[in-house]
């Protein structure tokens, strides 16, 4: 099922700003309307789109600059349009392939440039991905899957109190993974005074990058509904250490935020996010050993990097009953290599040359594109289309790849992000589909 949210946002945003599509207090706005409600055509259909722009909420003429190129690539066409009555209208034109296209648009007015843009989709449940399963990719996951599990787990569990309330026990929690002592900590939220053999458990894997657990009473509804979650990171990396630390370690990553997403690439069992994706099961037999447990219920949720390894442990564990990814990173990673496919988060082929065969032989065996058809959980996808970080072309191709009983929230404003109503959306989701 799709639903569709509000075309208009009315959001203020800050002038000149471009990091985000509707920058934060602003004293203008675009608003770019399709002419299909969903932003959604079929192959070989003509698309148009009206564009305004007010300024302090009045309509304002000018000449808009726009250019048009498919989503992350490079533009290939361009033009103008002249706004009158703070209005005008772009003809798209069409796709002959499923696709997503961009539509990029800047305006000089009173001395400031001021830009957006707007993605469309083109037959996107035709969208397939570039990246294709290795004949071997599910027995080398088994294999692992098997040797992880020969070490037992090594838990400590240490009340954190500066996290804990009258509603919620939470935890700050070490387990080492594998006979190499890797590592992984997450923090416990509990409900307060959980009963045993009653509360389902949540997995939620981090966003990408080497960072604190920020503020998880801000989540703190999942216990106080009786839900049980663990919020991680996947470093080894105590999340409550001072910030300083964090960016000490952030700059030993050659000064990338997301360098570990580079390491060990050269060889599938040396990749970094080996491990990890092995700890995320490891993670699932510690909530399952939980007293508090249900005996049923095991969820997954995340965004982003996160989502991409919720559907992982969805894929690599039967235990798993629900799994919610809002859009999933790690997604068709290779795509690049073929001349003009949209890739997936990190992006690799921003760093030239990085796309050696060696690495096209890695990549594979860690795309979610892959995993995706192994998933048997029920799962709930949310994404957006002018998201620019997992853009909405790998997002199609993972959800395409499903075969699981699935369902998705499309918000096609939304960038990279997704909003308070719908992470708490996403809660209600689970309780009304937990056993």
């Amino acid at each position: 099922m799709k639903h569709f949210l509000p075309l208009l946002l009315f959001i203020l945003a800050i002038a000149g700003v471009k990091a985000e599509n509707y920058p934060y207090r602003s004293d203008y706005l675009w608003v770019t309307v399709p002419d299909h409600a969903d932003w959604l055509y079929r192959t070989g259909e003509q698309a148009s789109i009206e564009v305004q722009f007010y300024k302090y909420g009045i309509p304002r003429d000018g000449v808009v600059e726009y250019t048009i190129g498919n989503d992350l690539m490079a533009d290939d066409t361009k033009g103008t349009l002249k706004l009158k009555n703070g209005r005008g209208v772009i003809h798209v034109g069409t796709a002959k392939k499923p696709c997503f296209r961009d539509v990029r648009l800047s305006m000089t007015l009173d001395g400031t440039t001021y830009q957006h843009h707007v993605k469309i989709g083109f037959s996107p449940e035709k969208i397939a991905p570039y990246t294709q399963e290795p004949e071997d990719f599910w027995p080398f996951w088994q294999e692992n899957l098997k040797e992880a599990a020969k070490y037992p787990l090594e838990i400590t569990k240490t009340l954190c109190p500066e996290f804990t309330t009258d509603k919620t026990d939470c935890y700050l929690v070490r387990i080492v993974l594998n006979r190499q002592h890797q590592a992984l900590y997450g923090l416990l939220m509990m409900p307060k005074n959980a009963k045993a053999g009653a509360h389902p458990v949540v997995l939620t894997p981090p966003g990408a990058g080497v960072k604190r657990i920020k503020e998880p009473n801000s989540r703190d509804y999942f216990p106080e509904n009786g839900v049980i979650r663990f919020i991680t990171e996947i470093h080894g990396m105590n999340p409550l250490m001072p910030e300083p630390y964090f960016e000490d370690v952030r700059a030993a990553f050659d000064g990338r935020t997301k360098g570990y997403l580079y390491q060990g690439i050269d060889n599938r069992d040396h990749y970094y996010m080996k491990h990890v994706y092995l700890g995320l099961v490891r993670c699932i037999d510690f909530l399952v050993s939980l007293p508090e447990w249900d005996g049923k219920n095991v969820i997954t949720l995340g965004g982003s990097q996160g989502g991409a390894l919720s559907l992982i442990a969805a894929a690599l564990d039967e235990r798993v009953t629900l799994c919610v990814a809002n859009h999933p990173a790690l997604a068709d990673m290779a795509a690049a290599a073929e001349e003009g496919r949209t890739h997936g988060y990190p992006h690799f082929s921003k760093q030239e040359g990085f796309l050696t065969e060696q690495h096209l032989q890695t990549l594979p065996y860690f795309d979610v594109c892959c995993f995706a058809p192994y998933i048997k959980a029920k799962t709930y996808m949310t994404w957006g289309y002018n998201d620019n970080t997992c853009p909405p072309t790998t997002s199609y191709a993972v959800w395409n790849l499903l075969r699981c009983e699935k369902e998705s929230l499309i918000t096609p404003v939304n960038e990279h992000w997704t909003s308070d109503v719908t992470n708490r959306q996403q809660l209600d989701w689970i309780l009304e589909n937990i056993k």
